[in-house]
């Protein structure tokens, strides 16, 4: 049995219109023009040359210094945690507050220069005294 074709006068017009169709994908496809290409690499030129030259107008401010000082306390580290030591401590730092940070504790980040932080371990014992 034989499978019926189509015929030669018929297939040359439809490889054309594939090639035509194939042609016009293409050039669909085509690339931006110099000139936008140009435009994209100028305004990330000065895209980068912004972020690296600091603004004037606005000044980094130091964190503050505070009146905290850890190394009065440091003698702490091994004893056992309390409220009355950790007043103590706050005091002998001369820092306006203190708190307590066990391990694993989720805590905020910002720095306080008059805050005296008090480690302790899991056996409530003073691992370290930092301020911040």
């Amino acid at each position: 049995m034989r499978i019926p074709t189509m015929p030669r006068a018929l297939r040359r017009p439809a490889a054309l219109i594939a090639a035509l169709s194939l042609v016009l994908a293409l050039g669909a496809c085509k690339g931006p023009t110099p000139e936008e290409q140009d435009q994209a690499l100028d305004q990330a030129k000065q895209a980068a040359d912004a972020a690296a030259t600091p603004d004037q107008e606005v000044a980094t401010t130091p964190p503050p210094v505070g009146t905290c000082d850890a190394s009065q306390v440091e003698g702490l580290v091994g004893q056992p945690y309390s409220e009355e030591l950790a007043e103590q401590a706050r005091q002998d730092a001369g820092a306006a507050q203190v708190r307590m940070l066990k391990p694993n504790q989720p805590i905020t980040m910002e720095f306080l220069g008059e805050r005296l932080n008090i480690e302790v371990d899991d056996k409530n014992l003073v691992s370290g005294v930092r301020c911040g």
